[in-house]
């Protein structure tokens, strides 16, 4: 793939997965990135903006390069809605994978998600690589757990979804930024 362009194209609802598409942008070769921008045209939780050298914003809904970075956020275990449509029209592209998801934080969980999500994206187009973090959740969510956990019939797992939400608060970190800008270096070096 090296030479040829490519397109960073995401959706985030908290800013994880705008932060996640940044760090593929930082990765990548400058000159060659045609697009970089949400799923729906606007920042998608991502206040630095489209700025940038070599990526640009299109009237195009769909970035014509033929390899295509797609960010997504989890909603109820596969990628949400907007991402769904996209990947539903793409063909004959080289797609890397790359989400967020508030859940989780263990790998055969974040497994399930990618293949949830790859099902949806036809048979013309190769997926070349995917990476899947865990991702800060708003405090509200937290609030809503405590609620629930002073009812007096509340989950039995409630103390982990706490607990979850707390280690999800430093996520995306170093280290997930760090192996994403990795894997996205490689995949557009094959």
């Amino acid at each position: 793939m090296s030479g040829k362009g490519y397109s960073i194209v995401f959706s985030s609802r908290t800013g994880n997965t705008a932060e996640l598409a940044e760090a593929v942008r930082e990765a990548l070769p400058e000159g060659t990135c045609e697009y970089f921008g949400s799923v729906n045209g606007d920042d998608g939780g991502n206040d630095r903006g489209y700025a940038g050298v070599g990526c640009s914003r299109t009237s195009s809904a769909i970035p014509a390069s033929e390899t295509l970075f797609v960010g997504f956020w989890t909603n109820q275990g596969v990628a949400d809605r907007e991402t769904q449509q996209l990947l539903g029209q793409l063909r004959n592209r080289n797609i890397f994978l790359f989400g967020t998801a508030g859940f989780g934080g263990s790998e055969a969980y974040f497994q399930a998600i990618l293949d949830k999500t790859k099902a949806l994206i036809g048979d013309s187009n190769t997926v070349i690589g995917t990476f899947m973090c865990q991702g800060k959740m708003p405090h509200s969510v937290r609030e809503r757990y405590v609620k629930m956990k002073e009812q007096p019939d509340h989950m039995p797992n409630i103390d982990a979804m706490i607990e979850n939400f707390d280690k999800a608060l430093s996520h995306p970190d170093a280290t997930d930024l760090k192996k994403l800008a990795n894997l996205a270096s490689e995949a557009i070096e094959q």
